[in-house]
C-alpha cells in the first residue's frame, strides 16, 4: 500500500498508541489525537496475559515492556476464609508454552513506554474528538477546541464512550454489569502479602483482587453488587470498605488499611453489547471503541493490543486501507465477541449473591481440573496477527 497516505488515530490510550507504534515501524504517516491536556501518571494496575505479550513481540516492543512489570508465578481464586478454590500455575504454563503469562504492570508505566516509542510530534494533546465529516477521499475530524484535522484514514480508539462509534452506530450503547468497583495502587505493602501470586477472593456479591507490581507496589480492586451509579457506593471510602470486607481472609483488610482514600479510583463496571461491524469505509473501530469488555478475564487491554498488531499487518499487506479494515473486521469480530460474552458470564458467576448458588459455585470451582485453566490460557495465546 502507498505509504504517503495519512492515518489519524483518535485516542491515545493503550490500543491507539500501540497501533501508532506498529504503523510507524512499517513506515506509515500517523498522528494520534488525545483529549487529555497533559500526560500524567494516572490509572491503576493492569494484568496482561500471554496473548498481549505475544502481540507486543509481533510489533517488536515486548522487551522494554517486560522490564517495566512483574511476571507472577500463580493465579489463585480463593474463598473468603483464604482456602483455594481454583489455581493456575502460571510459571509452569509459561515454561510449557514458551510464553510469558500473568504479567502485571502499572498502567501509567506502560503508557509512558508506549509514548517513548512514538516518533516526536506524533501525539497531539488537548484534541478531544467531538465529531467528524466522512467523505470518499478522507475524513475531517472536529475537536472540542474548534479546530479540525484531515486524514485519509481514521482509526477510532476513543474508548467505550467513543464519539465516532456512536455516530456510526447510534444504536450501540453501554450496559451496566450490575457491580461497581474500587481500585488502587499502593506502595505501603503489608508483610502478609505474597508478592508472587495474583489472587481473587470471591464472596457473596463481592470480590477482592490483588496483583503485585514491580518496585514494591501493589494493585488491588474490590467489586460489590450495586445499583447503577449508586450514591451510597460513590460515597464509600476506606472505613466503609474495611467494614464491608471485614470477613475476608488476610491480607485483604491489611491492604485496605494501608490505602489512602486519595488513592482510590471508583467506577461502575460497564461494557458494550457486541456489535456486528467495525469497518466503515475509510474509518475503523479498534479496542474499547469496538468491543469494550468487563474486566473479568483481564482481556480488555489485551484485545486492544491484539487489534493493533493485527490491523497494522493488514494495512501493510492489503491493496488499500479500506480492504485492510474489512479484513480486520472479519478476523477480529468473532474472537472479540466471544471474549466480551464470556467475560460477562464470568462476572455474573463471580458476583453471585445467593448463599446456595455461591456454595454450588465454590464446589464446582474446587472440582474443576487444572487442565481447564490450562486450556483457556492456550486458547487465548493461540492468536495470529495476519
Amino acid at each position: 500500500m502507498a505509504k504517503s497516505k495519512t492515518y489519524a488515530v483518535v485516542g491515545g490510550g493503550i490500543g491507539g498508541l500501540t497501533l501508532a507504534i506498529a504503523l510507524q515501524k512499517k513506515g506509515f504517516n500517523v498522528l494520534v489525537y488525545e483529549q487529555a491536556t497533559a500526560i500524567k501518571p494516572l490509572g491503576a494496575g493492569l494484568v496482561l496475559a500471554a496473548n498481549a505479550i505475544k502481540a507486543f513481540a509481533e510489533i517488536g516492543i515486548d522487551t522494554s515492556i517486560l522490564e517495566a512489570g512483574k511476571i507472577l508465578k500463580a493465579l489463585r481464586i480463593k474463598n473468603t476464609d483464604g482456602s483455594v478454590l481454583a489455581e493456575t500455575d502460571s510459571e509452569k504454563l509459561a515454561n510449557k508454552f514458551g510464553l510469558v503469562n500473568n504479567f502485571a504492570i502499572h498502567r501509567a508505566d506502560l503508557h509512558q513506554i508506549l509514548i517513548h516509542y512514538l516518533q516526536p510530534g506524533t501525539l497531539r494533546l488537548n484534541k478531544g474528538c467531538v465529531g467528524f465529516q466522512q467523505q470518499p477521499n478522507g475524513v475531517t475530524l472536529e475537536f472540542h477546541d474548534g479546530s479540525t484535522a484531515f486524514a485519509d484514514y481514521v482509526i477510532a480508539c476513543d474508548g467505550i464512550h467513543s464519539v465516532i462509534r456512536k455516530k456510526l452506530l447510534p444504536e450501540s450503547e453501554t450496559r451496566y454489569a450490575g457491580y461497581t468497583c474500587w481500585r488502587a495502587v499502593i506502595d505501603n505493602i503489608p508483610d502478609t502479602v505474597d508478592m508472587t501470586e495474583t489472587t481473587e477472593t470471591w464472596g457473596r456479591g463481592c470480590r477482592f483482587g490483588i496483583a503485585p507490581l514491580r518496585n514494591n507496589k501493589l494493585y488491588w480492586f474490590a467489586c460489590i453488587n450495586a445499583k447503577k451509579n449508586d450514591p451510597l457506593m460513590r460515597a464509600m471510602h476506606i472505613p466503609d470498605l474495611l467494614t464491608f470486607f471485614s470477613n475476608f481472609h488476610s491480607p485483604v483488610t491489611d491492604i485496605i488499611k494501608h490505602t489512602q482514600s486519595s488513592q482510590l479510583i471508583w467506577n461502575d463496571i460497564i461494557d458494550i453489547k457486541p456489535i456486528k461491524r467495525f469497518a466503515f469505509g475509510n474509518i475503523v473501530l479498534l479496542g474499547d471503541a469496538a468491543h469494550a469488555t468487563t474486566p473479568n478475564m483481564g482481556q480488555g487491554a489485551c484485545m486492544a493490543i491484539e487489534d493493533a498488531a493485527t490491523l497494522a499487518n493488514y494495512i501493510e499487506a492489503a491493496p488499500s486501507a479500506e480492504e485492510a479494515f474489512t479484513l480486520f473486521e472479519k478476523k477480529r469480530i468473532k474472537r472479540t465477541t466471544d471474549i466480551v460474552n464470556k467475560s460477562w458470564y464470568i462476572g455474573k458467576i463471580a458476583q453471585l449473591d445467593h448463599p446456595l448458588l455461591v456454595s454450588i459455585r465454590n464446589k464446582i470451582l474446587k472440582l474443576t481440573p487444572p487442565k481447564v485453566a490450562e486450556k483457556q490460557v492456550q486458547e487465548l495465546a493461540n492468536v495470529t496477527f495476519n
